[in-house]
C-alpha cells in the first residue's frame, strides 16, 4: 500500500471518528442534557475509551485534516475554479484546520493533558487583540453565517449524496440522515455566528460561543430536535467512512514536487 492509499484509508477512519463524536454529542444532550462540542465529546471518550481508541481517532483526525487541506490546495475533489468551487475549497481548508486541532487535542489527551478553557472564546480574544480585531471577528461571523446557510442548502437539495457510491446514495435512510445532519449543523453554525457577531460588536470575547454554547442556548424541545439532527449527521459520517467516493491525494507526486522546488 503506497502513501496515497494509506492516507485515504486513514481519512476513512477520520470520517468514522467524526461520526462517533457527533453521536456522542447527541447522546449527551438526549440522556443528560449536557451540551458539548466535538472537543468536549473527545474528552468524554478519553475518560471511557482508553489510549487505544484515542490513538486510532487521533490518527484518523490527522489524516482527515490533511486530506481536507490538500483538497483546498489542490482541488482533489474537483470543485472547480468558479465562485462556488472556490467557496467549497475554502470550506475544506477551514474544516481541515479544525480537524487538525482536534487531532492535536486527541494527542494531548493521550499524554494525559486535558484541554483547558473555551477554545472559541480564546480564539476570539486573540483576534480582538490584533489590529482591526473587531472587523476580523465580524468578518468571521459573516463567514460562519454563510457556512451555516450552505449547510441548510445542502440539506434541502441533498447535494451531499453526490459524494457517495450510487447504490448507497439511493437509500432513503442515508439521504434523510444526511438531510437531518446538515440542517442541524446549519442551525448551530448560524446561532454561533450570532454569538460571534455580538462578540465583535461589543469587543468582548466572552460573548463568543461555539457548538456547545449554541446547544445550551436552545430551549426544550429544540435542543432535543437538533440533537436528533446531529445524531443523523453522526450516522451519515459513518456511512461516508465506508461509501464516500474519495479521490486519492497524490502524496508521492506532491513530495517530489516539493523536493524539486527546494
Amino acid at each position: 500500500m503506497n502513501a496515497s492509499a494509506r492516507l485515504t484509508t486513514l481519512t476513512r477512519v477520520g470520517f468514522a471518528t467524526r461520526g462517533i463524536l457527533y453521536l456522542v454529542i447527541a447522546f449527551l444532550i438526549v440522556r443528560t442534557g449536557r451540551a458539548e462540542d466535538t472537543s468536549g465529546a473527545l474528552q468524554f471518550l478519553a475518560g471511557s475509551g482508553g489510549r487505544l481508541l484515542l490513538s486510532i481517532m487521533a490518527a484518523g483526525l490527522l489524516a482527515y485534516g490533511i486530506w481536507r487541506l490538500c483538497d483546498a490546495a489542490f482541488d482533489i475533489e474537483r470543485h472547480g475554479t468558479d465562485r462556488k468551487g472556490i467557496f467549497e475549497r475554502l470550506g475544506a481548508g477551514i474544516s481541515g484546520l479544525v480537524h487538525l486541532v482536534l487531532a492535536w487535542q486527541a494527542f494531548r489527551l493521550i499524554q494525559g493533558v486535558s484541554s483547558v478553557g473555551n477554545g472559541t472564546e480564546q480564539g476570539t480574544q486573540a483576534a480582538l487583540d490584533l489590529p482591526g480585531g473587531t472587523a476580523i471577528v465580524m468578518l468571521g461571523a459573516a463567514v460562519l453565517f454563510a457556512v451555516g446557510v450552505v449547510q441548510l442548502i445542502k440539506a434541502a437539495k441533498g447535494s451531499f449524496l453526490k459524494h457517495l457510491e450510487p447504490a448507497m446514495a439511493q437509500h432513503a435512510w442515508a439521504r434523510w440522515s444526511g438531510r437531518a445532519g446538515y440542517a442541524a449543523r446549519g442551525l448551530v453554525f448560524i446561532i454561533s455566528s450570532w454569538f460571534l457577531l455580538q462578540a465583535g460588536l461589543q469587543a468582548e470575547a466572552s460573548e463568543a460561543g461555539g457548538m456547545a454554547e449554541a446547544l445550551s442556548w436552545l430551549e426544550s424541545p429544540w435542543d432535543f430536535v437538533v440533537a436528533i439532527g446531529l445524531f443523523g449527521f453522526g450516522v451519515f459520517s459513518l456511512i461516508e467512512a465506508r461509501y464516500r467516493i474519495l479521490h486519492d491525494v497524490p502524496v508521492d507526486g506532491l513530495t517530489r514536487r516539493v523536493a524539486g522546488a527546494a
